[in-house]
This record gives C-alpha cells, sequence and structure tokens, in this order.
C-alpha cells in the first residue's frame, strides 16, 4: 500500500488492476472502507480522505458538494486514473452522483450505501443546528451530537452483538476537527440534488432496514429514478453500512464489481 498526499490529501493506492475509488461520509474517513476491504482484490483500491477529513489536510469554510467533486477530480489526473467502479458512503453518495454527472467519463459504476440524492428540509435544518452547535462548543458540542447519533445511526441488533462496530463509529465521529464538521454540514444543509435521470451507469444502492438516513422507501423511489439502478435492503442494519454489515456488504460489492467488470 502507499500513502500519497495530493495537495494535501491523504490517498491510499493498494493492489493493481481496474480501478475501484471509495468517498467516505459526513463524520467518515477513507477507513470506513476497512472492513470490507477483503472484497477488493484482484483491483486497484483508492480510499480518499476528503479535505480536512482523517489525515488530509485543507481549508474547509466555504467548502461546498462541487469542491468536494473537484478534489476527487484532481486525485484521479494525479494518479492518471481515467476510469473507476465509485464506492460512496452517505455524503459520499451525493458527491458521486454529481461526480457521475459532471464526468461521465470517470465513472464506469456506482455502489452506493446509505444512499440520497440530497438531504430534505427538516434534515437540511438538522444540519445547519449541528454546524451551530459544534461551532458553538467546540470538541464538547461535537460528543454532544456523536452521542445523540449513535442512537439513531446504527442498529439495535448492532448495538447489542457489535459492540465494535459502535465504538469504531463513534471514534470516527469524535476524531472530526470541530470546523471541518460544521463545515462538512453546512455543505450538505445547501446541496442540490444530482440529476439522477441522467445517470446512464450500473447503479447499486444498498441500505438498512433500521437507516433513519436512507430509509429503504427513500432508496427504492431512487432507484426507480435511476435508468440502470437496483436496490438492496440489508437486515438489522443501520446508516453505517460497510461498518455494521461487513460480510454482506463483502458478498455485494465482489458480485457487483465482477458484473460490471
Amino acid at each position: 500500500m502507499s500513502l500519497n498526499l495530493v495537495q494535501g490529501v491523504a490517498v491510499e493506492d493498494l493492489g493493481s488492476g481496474p480501478a475501484v475509488v471509495c468517498v467516505h461520509g459526513l463524520g467518515g474517513t477513507s477507513n470506513t472502507w476497512t472492513s470490507v476491504q477483503s472484497a477488493f482484490e484482484g483491483h486497484r483500491l483508492i480510499r480518499v480522505d476528503l479535505p480536512g477529513c482523517g489525515r488530509s489536510v485543507g481549508d474547509t469554510k466555504d467548502i461546498s458538494v462541487q469542491d468536494m467533486v473537484n478534489c476527487l477530480q484532481m486525485v484521479c489526473h494525479t494518479l492518471s486514473i481515467e476510469t473507476a467502479q465509485w464506492l460512496g458512503h452517505s455524503m459520499g453518495t451525493i458527491v458521486c452522483q454529481h461526480l457521475a454527472q459532471s464526468s461521465p467519463a470517470l465513472v464506469k459504476s456506482l455502489l452506493l450505501f446509505g444512499p440520497l440524492v440530497a438531504p430534505s428540509d427538516v434534515a437540511r435544518e438538522a444540519l445547519r443546528q449541528r454546524a451551530a452547535k459544534v461551532r458553538q462548543g467546540g470538541i464538547f458540542g461535537l460528543q454532544e451530537i456523536t452521542d445523540a447519533l449513535l442512537v439513531t445511526a446504527v442498529s439495535a441488533h448492532t448495538k447489542s452483538h457489535s459492540p465494535a462496530a459502535c465504538a469504531f463509529v463513534r471514534e470516527s465521529l469524535m476524531r472530526q476537527t470541530p470546523q471541518s464538521y460544521a463545515d462538512y454540514c453546512l455543505a450538505l444543509a445547501q446541496v442540490k440534488a444530482a440529476d439522477i435521470e441522467h445517470v446512464q451507469v450500473p447503479v447499486l444502492l444498498i441500505t438498512g432496514d433500521e437507516d433513519a438516513v436512507s430509509p429503504p422507501v427513500a432508496v427504492q423511489a431512487m432507484s426507480r429514478r435511476m435508468p440502470r439502478a437496483r436496490s438492496l435492503v440489508l437486515n438489522r442494519c443501520g446508516h453505517w453500512t460497510p461498518v455494521e454489515r461487513p460480510h454482506e456488504c463483502i458478498r455485494e460489492i465482489r458480485d457487483f464489481l465482477k458484473r460490471n467488470a
């Protein structure tokens, strides 16, 4: 594995073969994908820490989803990636949709976990409130938000049977810097939906039956809007799909990558 710094953005580059690029969500890092890493055998796996997240540096003030798209385009250009299969989680699914709209040649397929087209009006207001709380309270506000999210972000089964998964989610959220977390909340609160009806590549949307952010009914409706999409619901799973149900996700990733090679 090699670690690259592309204009301050930390990028892990592992293996060889057709490229697969992974994009984490709000409160995540490239480690969101560690539990499913075995699914990428025979591929060149690219895992990115978005600016201000994980090991990446960079000013996130006024960051937008388009800025995130631009960052991924820069990473691919630097690493000589002309096309790839893309995986996204949560916020990362929105970024991947916008990337597919603006750079269709770069996107061979999309596999999206906890997907959403854009936050609802209620969710946008909640994101703005989160940003305000973190900016006012710093790490204390971030811990309060983390503890509240753990109540709803992971399933009851994960809480009772996978304490390590819950600990991972908690650590991932609490290791964000208050400034960057608030900035990313505001980016999501302002994002416009991509024109997903014109995304022509194969798409698999995976959510959990207890995912309050991407509930099955919304994900199924999203699938019907995309010409080549299908959806899958994992049982006893919340919003952190790859972390909560890694074995099922590994199986689906392997099958999807193989079918869309």
